[in-house]
């Protein structure tokens, strides 16, 4: 199934696409490359997009918060499967790398569709909203047929993932600004800041 039929389904039809995925074979190398990065990518380009409706104002910000947004992406997919994966048995689940990466990586995909369209003006913060809550729905009815989690634990697991994958992409960024926030810094000082960000 390609990127967007997935995509797709799991927006629009939830609970069968659990399903399907669950009979799937995948492995977090093999979601990163054919999943996680194109969302990356186009989440990222939501923050260029911003940076360029506000005609081109501090745009070097933008272009630097869209890496940083990917690399984060990236590094807290591979740490939220192991420590989903680790919790699974606190909360009588199967412990199944392979099906915690599926978890992570398809119920995240609202999340991401909404960053690409968080440019637009006004509602733009709406949608970022509204794609954080229906990541967590779906990941709460994705933890029945890919983690066997039972029905009276998956609020409480689902609560606890959520905190833990929320803190560690907010960690992961707060590092990244860390390091490389000189360079943004240094790039507005010398009014690296025209409309395509150079």
């Amino acid at each position: 199934m390609n990127l967007i039929e997935r995509a797709k389904n799991i927006l629009a039809s939830p609970k069968p696409e659990w399903l399907v995925i669950e009979t799937e074979s995948a492995t977090p190398q093999s979601l990163l490359i054919g999943y996680v990065l194109p969302m990356a990518i186009i989440a990222s380009i939501g923050k260029i997009l911003t940076g360029l409706v506000w005609a081109g104002v501090f745009a070097t910000y933008f272009v630097w918060a869209a890496i940083f947004g990917f690399i984060s992406i990236i590094i807290s997919f591979y740490i939220s499967i192991y420590v989903i994966d680790m919790l699974a048995p606190t909360f009588a689940s199967q412990k199944n790398l392979n099906k915690s990466a599926q978890l992570v990586a398809y119920s995240n995909t609202p999340n991401w569709i909404a960053g690409l369209l968080s440019f637009i003006p006004v509602i733009g913060w709406l949608l970022v909203v509204a794609g954080w809550i229906y990541s967590i729905y779906l990941f709460y009815i994705g933890l029945g047929p890919l983690k066997k989690t039972p029905e009276d634990k998956k609020v409480v697991y689902m609560i606890v993932a959520f905190i833990v994958m929320v803190a560690v992409l907010f960690i992961i960024s707060a590092i990244l600004m860390a390091i490389f926030g000189g360079m943004i810094g240094y790039g507005i000082s010398n009014g690296s800041y025209n409309r395509f960000g150079m």
